[in-house]
């Protein structure tokens, strides 16, 4: 299985993209990782390039990051996830948007609509903790002392 985070912006801050860059590499432990990060250059284009970034739909779970999605806890994202390796889902893409959030097209394609917290995130914070997440499930289906 294969995970795709596909962002709108770039990490430019040195701590935030160090740690991102941690988490990814833990990640890369249990699976391949792919982040794709698209340029702000306006509505229109930014469609345009995530759904151009989004893998062969045929073989890929979408994941729209989105305030007013799914909550979760990190037990269920895990199975979420689990669930995802064990169906031999080639790609589990999440898409996390720009300051506008995702376009509705996009997001209504989307097999889940998630939300990290109730609270708007600054996009470079959902991304830290998505990738975090993402990592604790792993540990969490292994049963990894990372996750107790």
């Amino acid at each position: 299985m294969r995970i795709v985070v596909v962002a709108v912006g770039k990490v430019k801050e040195r701590g935030l993209r160090e740690a991102i860059d941690d988490y990814e590499a833990r990640i890369k432990r249990y699976c391949k990782l792919d982040e794709i990060e698209i340029a702000d250059t306006g509505a229109r284009d930014v469609a345009v390039e995530l759904e151009r970034a989004v893998p062969d739909r045929a073989r890929t779970r979408t994941i729209a990051l989105e305030v007013g999605g799914e909550r979760m806890s990190s037990q269920k994202f895990a199975q979420l996830i689990g669930r995802c390796e064990v169906g031999a889902v080639a790609n589990v893409c999440f898409l996390i948007g720009g300051s506008y959030g995702l376009p509705k097209e996009l997001s209504d394609a989307c097999d889940v609509r998630l939300s990290l917290s109730d609270m708007i995130l600054p996009l470079r914070i959902a991304r830290l903790f998505l990738v975090e997440e993402i990592y604790r499930a792993f540990t969490i289906l292994r049963n990894d002392p990372y996750s107790h």
